[in-house]
């Protein structure tokens, strides 16, 4: 009898053992399997945050002032406290354009442009660079022997102001907003116009090209390279001239918005008819400093909304 309570007695403690064994095992691989189950959830939690805070960067309005400097050029892109300037009107619209820029806020300007060195683009630059604060400067590589030319020089020596050469291709940020250089593409041209800095500015899913005079040459040059030229909101080269907004360019740009800054009754004839009729033909709506006086573009990343009201197709008269 004893030698038979023992043999029962090991057989229970081994079979005893042999269940611990198995619990052990069921507990470890439960243990094991739980970190990998949070793991997956917190990398969702992750992905999903990273998404947040992409798209928390278009945050605000990005408003863009299509300023009123007579026959000449003048754009100035806020975002937040951030400016850029592109072009400064005439010289007789240099004490207008600074009181306009004091008036909306601007103490210093992040990117100054000057798209190319007619009287029309940089006649108030020098007053610009005398009254702000200046970041980045961009300037083609083309000079002029005028006096309006040699102020801005001038200016630029007094504020140590180096220019930066552009290249198409290159990338910058305005806050939120990316900002594109698309030309120029060549060293040299014949035409001054065609030297004229063009940048596209994209903010969440609105974007807005920039063109100063540059002509249908330029506009050739750019789709050749395989920029994608894309734009909610285009400022006709060149206030609207014939020798811009060609055909192919204009159907790849498709824009849903133009805008053309000239000066009443000019002696140019800008905008001209050809321009006009295609511009209406595609159903854009156009917006005009010569009618609508200071226009002002806000985007909130989806949506454009206008100050004023279209404009007319109405060409100008020589």
């Amino acid at each position: 009898m004893k030698r038979r309570c023992g043999n029962l007695s090991r057989k229970w403690f081994k079979t005893i053992q042999a269940l611990i064994l198995v619990m052990f095992v069921v507990v470890m691989v439960g243990c094991s399997s739980t970190p990998t189950s949070t793991n997956t959830k917190d990398t969702k939690v992750k992905v999903g945050e990273n998404k947040d805070k992409s798209n928390s960067k278009i945050e605000g309005d990005l408003k863009i002032h299509y300023i009123d400097v007579g026959q000449g050029d003048s754009i100035l892109l806020q975002y937040e406290d951030k400016n850029m300037l592109i072009d400064a009107g005439t010289n007789a619209s240099t004490n207008t354009l600074i009181s306009y820029l004091k008036k909306v806020g601007v103490k210093k300007i992040d990117y100054l442009v000057a798209t190319h060195p007619h009287e029309d683009h940089i006649g108030g630059m020098d007053g610009v660079i005398d009254n702000f604060q200046i970041g980045t400067m961009y300037m083609p590589k083309k000079t002029a022997n005028t006096v309006t030319f040699k102020d801005v020089v001038q200016a630029m020596k007094k504020k140590g102001i180096k220019a930066k050469a552009p290249v198409a291709g290159e990338k910058f940020a305005l806050g939120a907003v990316q900002c594109m250089i698309l030309a120029p593409n060549s060293k040299d041209y014949d035409n001054v116009n065609n030297y004229s800095i063009v940048i596209k500015a994209t903010y969440g899913k609105n974007s807005f090209l920039f063109t100063g005079d540059a002509e249908s040459l330029v506009e050739k040059e750019i789709l050749a390279k395989g920029f994608d030229v894309r734009a909610d909101v285009l400022k006709l080269g060149h206030h609207g001239s014939r020798t811009s907004s060609s055909t192919v360019y204009l159907n790849k740009v498709n824009p849903k918005y133009a805008v053309v800054s000239l000066g009443k009754g000019n002696d140019y004839g800008h905008p001209h008819k050809e321009t006009m009729n295609k511009l209406k033909s595609m159903g854009v709506k156009l917006y005009r400093t010569d009618e609508g006086g200071n226009i002002i573009a806000t985007s909130d990343g989806k949506d454009i909304k206008f100050n004023v009201s279209p404009g007319s197709y109405t060409p100008g008269r020589k």
